[in-house]
């Protein structure tokens, strides 16, 4: 992921998972109208809210090799991760090759320091180049990666379904054209720092009378936690409280810290305490 941007994770889920997964989309691939725009495709179907519509998602939200991927790779930048996107995708026959693009371009701030987000593509069919595999462009990631002028060949994320291709959201990359008679699907699960605002409003796709079912890591990524300093809270403090079944009518606030902010108000109030003697 660091050399190049990108990584591919072969049987990374059991194959039964997967088809169980697609099984229960099955009727949203259905019923889902085809995007609008330029970027999504006009032969692309999209929706998300993935963790209410099968219980199956969650194995791939998750799972402990990417977790642990993700805070390694993005943890230095913030005090927890949250869930990004939680996305199945459809490309069908005739669609054109997506414009190379990087998903942290979604967000306005200084590119290069640290990365914002990981993405995880998981193929519900198996990837080709002729029905639209994703494709990559290794090492076009960083400031390094950013600053080059031609991007080169992309390689194109052949792989089938257990597999996770990631990469880094500063690597440059699109879905290719389907070239075939038969739709590709994919379910792409993204992670940001906490203290971004994701691309998916969780709060709305998980209200708490549904997250209240999850188990509290899952919980955790679809912002159910405060990123410290106080960012994320509800009436001052946690919105995990929201997920009780006796919620206060009224809620006091109660600080949510970093250790360093925690000792600087230590020292003032030494300070203070000093002077006021």
């Amino acid at each position: 992921m660091r050399e190049e941007g990108y990584c591919i994770i072969p049987d990374l889920v059991p194959g039964d998972t997967i088809r169980e997964l697609e099984r229960d989309l099955e009727p949203d691939f259905a019923a889902t109208p085809f995007c609008q725009g330029r970027f999504y495709g006009a032969r692309t179907k999209r929706f998300a809210s993935l963790l209410r519509r099968s219980p199956h998602a969650a194995a791939l939200i998750a799972n402990p090799t990417i977790i642990a991927l993700a805070e390694q790779l993005l943890g230095d930048a913030c005090d927890c991760l949250q869930l990004n996107v939680a996305q199945a995708i459809e490309i069908h026959p005739g669609e054109v090759r997506q414009f190379p693009h990087r998903d942290h371009d979604m967000w306005q701030g200084a590119k290069g320091d640290h990365e914002y987000l990981i993405n995880v593509i998981w193929p519900l069919t198996p990837f080709s180049r002729e029905n639209g595999a994703t494709q990559i462009y290794p090492g076009s990631h960083g400031r390094d990666g950013m600053a080059k002028d031609d991007l080169g060949a992309p390689v194109a994320a052949e792989c089938g379904p257990g597999s996770a291709i990631c990469f880094l959201g500063s690597t440059a990359h699109g879905a290719g054209a389907n070239e075939t008679p038969l739709a590709r699907r994919g379910i792409v699960v993204g992670y940001c720092l906490g203290w971004l605002k994701p691309y998916e409003n969780q709060w709305l796709a998980y209200p708490p009378d549904i997250a209240r079912s999850f188990p509290p890591e899952i919980a955790g990524l679809a912002g159910y936690r405060q990123h410290r300093p106080n960012l994320g809270n509800y009436e001052g403090q946690c919105p995990s409280l929201l997920l009780r079944d006796d919620v206060p009518q009224h809620i006091g606030a109660v600080d949510a810290l970093r250790p360093d902010q925690e000792a600087m108000l230590a020292d003032y109030a030494d300070v203070v305490a000093e002077q006021s003697g």
